[in-house]
């Protein structure tokens, strides 16, 4: 398994999920939906490297990640994980080239006129992030991760700022891309019609993880 999640539990001011368990084998998918405020977020930060949990065990690749040294996370944060955020986290001051171009610099990787063109981009990368729609952002956030070539996607919310079309496109993406890369994809949605399309469809609620 490339991802095997151990009795996790974590809280801040309440109780968010306990003893939560799961693994996820290369070309696989998971979905998490539930209330805001259910800890979903939490659940994909604590999965993605970045907050350590109140109990319990990530393991990726057979290595549990919350026992590694700081710079081994930040390796396995550069080359192996992709995280694909609502906000986007897209440098204003950048173009929408330089700000996927970051990831050839970060990993040495090529950028691929393929992705791009399949994500319609193309024609807006010169364009800065204030001058694009939101849509258009979340496009280029997705292709800056994708350009990584990342071993576990994580995606919060990938779709909320695209039209059904352009949602559908970038799910299948994602699938390909999972696919055709031996990688797994963690994703956390309100869809219920997008969640159902993973392998396993999972429910937070109550503190547990629930079958959909």
């Amino acid at each position: 398994m490339l991802l095997n999640v151990k009795n996790l539990s974590h809280s801040f001011d309440y109780p968010l999920f306990n003893n939560i368990s799961f693994e996820l084998a290369p070309r696989s998918s998971m979905s998490v939906t539930g209330v805001s405020g259910s800890g979903k977020s939490t659940l994909l930060h604590i999965c993605a490297t970045l907050l350590k949990p109140n109990g319990g065990e990530v393991n990726f690749d057979d290595k549990s990640l919350y026992k590694l040294s700081s710079n081994e996370l930040i390796d396995i944060r550069r080359y192996d994980v992709g995280i694909i955020f609502q906000s986007h986290f897209l440098f204003k001051g950048f173009s929408a080239f330089e700000n996927i171009e970051l990831s050839s610099v970060l990993t040495g990787l090529p950028l691929e006129d393929e992705l791009l063109k399949r994500l319609g981009i193309s024609h807006i990368l010169a364009q800065k992030p204030g001058d694009i729609s939101g849509g258009q952002q979340q496009r280029v956030s997705i292709a800056r991760v994708l350009s990584k070539k990342p071993k576990i996607i994580f995606a919060d919310e990938p779709t909320g700022n695209l039209d059904a079309a352009t949602a559908a496109e970038v799910t299948q993406l994602l699938f390909d891309y999972i696919k055709a890369n031996d990688a797994i994809l963690f994703l956390v949605t309100h869809d219920l019609a997008l969640a159902k399309c993973c392998d396993a469809a999972y429910k937070l609620e109550n503190l547990e993880l629930k079958t959909l």
